[in-house]
């Protein structure tokens, strides 16, 4: 070769597009190991992976997602999965939070996210496109035990679920929150603030982290010798909060304390307390769990259980690529810690 010379021009003096190969070579490493990089794969060690990313920055490599498809058979598309009503999905800010995290994990990566809101899926089309490979893997939230057809989407794609279910199989992969003793902490809040007549609103007993919550609030009760009040379903909606404390008002006997099993139910709740003159937490201690901006939204800012829900996406999403790239040492279950958040409420 000429002095002088690039290695990278054609003959026509036009520069081609850089390819897998050049990025190995300019990297000195692998074509295999470029492609786990690109691919987002964490089983690379950073400094190598940090070599093969300097790489693709300086030669401009564009990966051919088109081209790698037809030679992989894979769609470099993974679906979100949302068994539930449309308004329940983009009304809860806890959903906002989890595909926050799971984008934040694919910039990382060449995944790009397919969004399904599928309530029940009575016609089928969702399982005909999840096998029909028009994506990878799924992540599946917000799911209840009626959502029985989710269990054949494990026949054909690897699946990662938010929170546990009876409905995943052995197979599957989980990442969760300690509900229940997230749920006992809050309930603990209440009973060292003095309250002696706890009610909870829960959410849908067809979702095991309702039923987590609903045990961990029991839990804490029959620790320190106090009454329950009465158990009301919220829906885990804002309507639903606020029905659910029209009906705690109305029980036979008042309450001092309430447990609430998200912020979405609670920013229903307490306005209605506050409308009927029943003051926050001066007469009625208030204790709501996920810490989103809606815990600031209910005219009395809520105390309650942080779970890190945008750090769940971004697990969920880092699992099921670790599955995909076929790593070794994945995780079947990560449990992250919840934290209690105190603010006015309790």
């Amino acid at each position: 070769m000429p002095a002088g010379e690039d290695p990278l021009m054609t003959a026509a003096g036009r520069t081609p597009a850089p390819t897998l190969e050049l990025v190995a070579a300019r990297a000195g490493v692998s074509r295999a190991t470029v492609s786990r990089v690109v691919n987002g794969s964490t089983s690379v060690s950073p400094p190598i992976a940090e070599a093969v990313r300097r790489a693709v920055q300086e030669l401009g490599y564009v990966p051919n997602r088109a081209a790698r498809s037809l030679v992989s058979q894979q769609s470099q598309a993974i679906a979100l999965v949302a068994p539930e009503d449309v308004n329940r999905f983009f009304g809860d800010l806890f959903f906002a939070e989890i595909v926050a995290g799971i984008d934040a994990r694919l910039e990382a990566s060449d995944y790009v996210l397919n969004l399904m809101i599928a309530n029940h899926d009575p016609s089928g089309k969702t399982m005909r496109y999840l096998g029909g490979g028009a994506v990878d893997g799924a992540i599946v939230v917000s799911h209840h035990t009626s959502d029985r057809f989710l269990r054949r989407i494990t026949d054909s794609l690897p699946v990662v679920y938010g929170g546990r279910s009876s409905i995943a199989g052995a197979d599957t992969y989980v990442v969760d929150v300690d509900n229940v003793e997230g749920a006992a902490v809050a309930t603990r809040r209440l009973i060292e603030t003095g309250c002696r007549r706890i009610a909870t609103i829960a959410g849908p007993l067809t979702m095991q982290s309702s039923i987590d919550r609903l045990a961990g609030w029991r839990q804490a009760l029959d620790e320190a010798g106090v009454a329950a009040g009465p158990v009301v379903d919220g829906d885990f909606t804002l309507h639903g909060g606020a029905n659910a404390m029209r009906e705690i008002l109305d029980w036979r006997e008042p309450v001092d304390g309430v447990f609430i099993a998200s912020d979405l139910m609670a920013s229903g709740a307490v306005p209605v307390l506050l409308d009927r003159g029943i003051r926050v937490p001066e007469d009625v201690r208030i204790v709501g769990f996920d810490d989103t901006s809606a815990a600031l939204r209910s005219g009395v800012e809520l105390t309650t259980v942080r779970q890190p829900s945008r750090a769940m996406g971004w697990h969920m999403a880092d699992i099921l690529i670790g599955v995909l790239s076929g790593a070794t040492d994945v995780p079947h279950e990560l449990i992250l810690p919840t934290e209690l958040v105190v603010r006015d409420s309790a």
